[in-house]
């Protein structure tokens, strides 16, 4: 079904969670982030960021440190306590929260006490709504007592880093968890209301070979997972200082990547997924599914969503925000963050207001993303056209008048086309993931 094209997938090129994406971020001014949050309105979802695992794996960029200190989480949690009664404060009447995610790091890398708290500030201080709850949670730290305790809060989103079920390869990424601890977490999250589990995979790992991937993708399928997002790994260790544990010469080859991505699109599918954009799947019934097949799939900072909001807002070290208007980051070190924190300050002084021509450009870039095609204005078209041929040329795009379609067999080259729009890599090019 797919082509191998080396030379349209040599360019690096960013996820786009946003647009423009966090490489573009600079200041902000002052009072920025407080002024965007009072000027929200109707429904909203909020963010929680937990930058804390049990045990850290080697490939993991994430903004995260191992939770073995008690006395620094406690910190932590205190000025997270205090964000979340800044933020609330600021919110004018008539907002609505109705989606909540917890992410990290690992959620359940605190104790259930400490997440029962955080629960039950969210309720004291905003506006909740009937609002869906969704978690990201570390098998390897899942016991029965979490699971009942998101059973007892309604949680029925839950995504499990599994990244593969091959023992070699688990050991060479330094996460070791037994295929019988991943049945067991998902007995757990299904007996306790989880009727979203998602899985995330990955491919492109030290020493993985096609059928380790194949098999992963089986057992994953076999396990019932409603959605699998199926990752390439990035080894960036020139960013990610971890990743130097991971040997390049264990890494399959450019070429092999695109076999595996290739591979798990068409097992997938074949076992009853529906494809969601290029690199995640979900069951007909799951409500991915549904959004994408109705056109109401978006991608927000947390990757594909059906969430309808246009205000995200993030609390935590690193989190990031999104308001029409403007994206903004949350202070990446947690000491720092924790100071302003106490002092009832928000830290989110790192982000971009967005302009007319970037909200057109991300239009764009995420139409095609999320639904393959996108209308294009005549000054993108004529920018663009010849950046597009060779695209065209491999039959993996169509341009009808100012209508761009990605072909199916353009699936992998997805975020190669929509980079073409993306205005700040041809100003400030960056080091990005390998397209596939």
């Amino acid at each position: 079904m797919w082509t191998y094209h080396p030379q349209l997938l040599a360019k690096p090129v960013p996820r786009y969670t946003s647009y423009p994406t966090a490489a573009d971020f600079g200041p902000l001014a002052d009072g920025t982030i407080e002024q965007a949050i009072a000027g929200a309105a109707g429904d909203i979802s909020l963010y929680l960021h937990i930058p804390f695992c049990e045990q850290i794996c080697f490939y993991c960029g994430c903004n995260t440190g191992k939770s073995g200190k008690r006395a620094r989480v406690e910190a932590y949690l205190a000025a997270l306590h205090q964000e979340l009664a800044t933020v609330a404060s600021l919110l004018p009447a008539g907002v609505r929260v109705r989606r909540i995610a917890f992410g990290g790091g690992s959620p359940n890398a605190i104790e259930t006490g400490d997440f029962l708290a955080l629960v039950e500030a969210l309720h004291a201080h905003f506006p909740l709504h009937a609002p869906e709850w969704s978690i990201e949670l570390d098998p390897r730290s899942l016991t029965a007592e979490w699971s009942r305790v998101l059973g007892s809060l309604g949680v029925t989103r839950a995504s499990m880093g599994v990244q593969t079920f091959a023992p070699h390869c688990q050991k060479a990424i330094g996460r070791e968890q037994p295929t019988a601890m991943i049945c067991r977490s998902v007995d757990w999250l299904r007996s306790n209301g989880v009727t979203s589990l998602n899985f995330d995979l990955m491919y492109g790992l030290p020493h993985q070979t096609m059928i380790d991937l194949a098999d992963s993708l089986d057992l994953t399928a076999t396990l019932g997972a409603d959605r699998v997002a199926v990752f390439g790994y990035a080894h960036v260790p020139h960013l990610v200082p971890r990743q130097t544990m991971i040997p390049d010469t264990a890494l399959p080859g450019a070429e092999a990547r695109f076999a595996m991505a290739a591979e798990a699109h068409a097992r997938l599918t074949a076992r009853g997924y529906d494809a969601i954009g290029f690199d995640h799947f979900a069951l007909p019934h799951d409500p991915m599914a549904r959004a994408t097949r109705e056109g109401r799939l978006r991608r927000n900072f947390q990757g594909f969503t059906d969430d309808p909001a246009e205000v995200l807002i993030g609390m935590g070290a690193s989190a990031i925000s999104g308001f029409p208007g403007l994206l903004a980051q949350n202070e990446k070190h947690t000491g720092r963050y924790r100071q302003l924190s106490a002092e009832g300050r928000l830290s989110a002084n790192h982000g971009i207001a967005r302009s007319p021509d970037d909200l057109a450009r991300g239009a764009v870039i995420e139409a095609l993303l999320c639904h393959g095609e996108a209308c294009l204005t005549p000054a993108l078209l004529a920018e663009a056209e010849d950046r597009l041929a060779p695209f065209i040329a491999a039959g993996l795009a169509a341009l009808d008048g100012e209508r761009l379609t990605i072909r199916p067999g353009g699936l992998p080259y997805a975020r190669g086309i929509a980079a073409l729009f993306d205005a700040y890599r041809a100003a400030a090019p960056r080091q990005f993931s390998s397209a596939i």
